[in-house]
């Protein structure tokens, strides 16, 4: 069986540059050289990964802004869980907000998983959990 690792995640975005910048400052990632294809995009370094963002003026199929963890969605894991928590409330995001309300975080910090967990939306409502998995 040939070896296989994840190489990137590609998600649908309304206005690159926005949820460029929700990448780059609530995460922290860095851009990277993308070939001139046809239609405008990003692409993000995550430690020897990558996040590619690439235009779709539909954006996802998603037309709610709440979080369902049993919805498509990609993981960053994190050594400082406290410290992302604390980077996301800074930026707006809550446990506390109502359920519908763009910012709302998910968090779990003794899940069911065995780690803590915690879960937002980005601008065009695609999921994202960000985690302490044991690595």
């Amino acid at each position: 069986m040939p070896k296989l690792l994840l190489h990137h995640v590609s998600l649908p975005v309304r206005d690159v540059e926005l949820s460029a910048a929700f990448y780059e400052d609530l995460f922290g990632l860095t851009r990277l050289p993308r070939p001139p294809f046809g239609i405008p995009g990003v692409w993000f370094g995550c430690g020897d990964r990558q996040i590619h963002l690439v235009a779709n003026p539909s954006g996802t199929y998603r037309t709610t802004p709440t979080v369902d963890i049993a919805d498509v969605h990609f993981a960053f894991w994190t050594d400082d869980f406290e410290g992302m928590v604390t980077r996301l409330e800074r930026a707006g995001f809550s446990d506390a907000l109502p359920e519908g309300d763009a910012k709302r975080m998910l968090l779990s910090r003794d899940s069911v998983a065995g780690f803590p967990q915690l879960y937002v939306l980005d601008p065009d409502l695609n999921t994202i959990e960000v985690n302490a998995a044991p690595m």
